[in-house]
This record gives structure tokens, C-alpha cells and sequence, in this order.
């Protein structure tokens, strides 16, 4: 199990070129736990997690690890302890999966020191977790979209971080592999304790394999809680615009919401 990290955001403000994406943002990842941050297209959610990666730095505010702002911890001294898994990563040209697993352990590589018995382990843990040790020796460029994004993740597995942030995981993949990846990230987290936030786009999948959920809208965190205190039909309307109606999931019991649309008619009045 991995140990607690206290992980927070402390009125953050943040965005591009002058432009503010994220208003004043208060908010504390729940250690051990799968979070998941939801929101409309452009409301901020991968600019928060670009923040707390540190991949952009705010205009105001802090992000807190463990009591230290993370913009005073050494860069392979931070990675050691948070991952990151971003929206569209790039492949290099020709690489193989283990090559690019590999890559996660960059963190721990010295000038005086090359590849050690523990990196290889951890490389070998990542491809085994991951279910892709028979294609280590492939060439990213020939896998699916699904076998790509375990290639990825196995990258961030092979860091072992503590924390671990995924941007959108499960965009363009077929809804069997989006389950398949949410159910590996799962096991990681409830073998290993890893933290995990997520940015996802299905509000369903969100609410089923989420502990905890953040809602963002125009760049302010307007929600946050479990999946049955933030899932509210209310909410979705404010957040996303949508009319729906919410009930519960046959399989997980969480919050599954129904979009009404304009043009279904409740089939109890067409025989009136």
C-alpha cells in the first residue's frame, strides 16, 4: 500500500496567454482514492490538472505536496512522487513498448549510474500489470488505439509514483477498451494504494468507477463529494446543459444519468 500523500490546491488561478481558465480553485485529492474531474468542453478540467503537475504554472495560488509547494521540489524528486499521463502523448517514431515503458524510470537514472536490477523489475511489473509483456518487443506504431493507451499507462506505472494523473484515458477507444482501462486502473489502485485523478468525458463511467468526483464549470469547482452527492439532475443541467433524469446504475448501484432529448415521447402516454 502506498503511503498517504496529502495533495491540495490552495485558490488557484491559472490559464493561457493572459487568458484565465481556472478562477480560485480550493481543493484536496483524497489520498488512495480514485478521483475523477467532469465538466463541459473548455471549463478547465485539463488546465487543474495541468497545474497540479505542474506543467503550467499559475498565475496565483499554490499546489501543496506534503506541505511543499511543488514549485520547490526538485524535478526528479517530484517525479518520483507524481505521474502524469497527458492527453495526446506523442510516440517517438519506431520505438518499442518496452523502450517506451522504460521511459517511466527516467526519474531514477543518475550520471554515474545506468540501468539497475529494480528498473528492470519495475518495467517488467508495468508490462505484467498492464496484461502487455507479449508485446514488448513491438513497435508502438503497430499496436491499436487500446493497446497504445496500456503502453502509456505501463509508462507511468513503470515511475511508481504515489500519485498518479491521467488526462482523458479512455478518449477514442472503443467502450470495451474505455472498461478494460478503467477496470486495470482500478486494480492499481486498490492493490498498490496508488492516488489516482482522472479527467474523464462519460459522466456514467465517472460515476461508477469514481470514490470521489470534482464538477467544474467556467472555471470554477462548483461540486465535489461522492458520485450520489455530486451525480444530481440539477447539476448535470448546470454543468453540461442537459436535461436528464437520474437513476441507478443495475451493475454498480452509482448514479446513471438518462438524457431526456426533445424528440422521445414517455411511451406511457402514446396509447392514451
Amino acid at each position: 500500500m502506498k503511503k498517504t500523500q496529502l495533495f491540495k490546491a490552495n485558490n488557484i488561478v491559472a490559464g493561457y496567454d493572459n487568458k484565465i481558465v481556472i478562477n480560485g480553485i480550493d481543493l484536496e485529492i483524497p489520498s488512495n482514492k480514485i478521483s475523477v474531474i467532469i465538466g463541459a468542453n473548455a471549463c478547465g478540467k485539463s488546465t487543474l490538472l495541468k497545474a497540479l503537475a505542474r506543467l503550467i504554472k499559475p498565475v496565483s495560488g499554490e499546489i501543496v505536496l506534503d506541505g511543499k509547494k511543488i514549485s520547490t521540489i526538485p524535478s526528479k524528486q517530484l517525479a518520483r512522487t507524481l505521474g502524469l499521463l497527458p492527453q495526446s502523448p506523442v510516440v517517438p517514431e519506431g520505438i518499442a513498448v518496452a523502450d517506451l515503458v522504460g521511459r517511466g524510470r527516467f526519474p531514477y537514472q543518475t550520471f554515474f549510474k545506468g540501468w539497475r536490477k529494480k528498473d528492470y523489475e519495475a518495467i517488467g511489473e508495468a508490462l505484467e500489470i498492464m496484461g502487455i509483456t507479449d508485446l514488448a518487443n513491438r513497435s508502438v506504431d503497430e499496436l491499436s488505439g487500446g493497446q497504445r493507451q496500456r503502453v502509456w499507462i505501463a509508462m507511468a506505472l513503470a515511475q511508481q509514483t504515489d500519485i498518479l494523473l491521467l488526462d482523458e484515458p479512455t478518449t477514442f477507444l472503443d467502450i470495451s477498451y474505455q472498461v478494460e482501462i478503467l477496470d486495470l486502473l482500478t486494480d492499481l489502485n486498490q492493490k498498490r494504494g496508488t492516488t489516482i485523478v482522472m479527467v474523464l468525458h462519460d459522466i456514467n463511467l465517472s460515476a461508477r468507477y469514481a470514490d470521489y468526483i470534482f464538477a467544474l464549470h467556467n472555471g470554477n469547482l462548483i461540486s465535489e463529494g461522492t458520485p450520489s452527492e455530486v451525480i444530481k439532475e440539477e447539476l448535470i443541467e448546470q454543468v453540461f446543459g442537459l436535461n436528464c433524469t437520474v437513476i441507478k446504475d443495475p451493475v454498480s448501484d452509482s448514479p446513471f444519468i438518462v438524457p431526456k432529448g426533445r424528440h422521445h415521447v414517455n411511451m406511457l402516454n402514446i396509447s392514451c
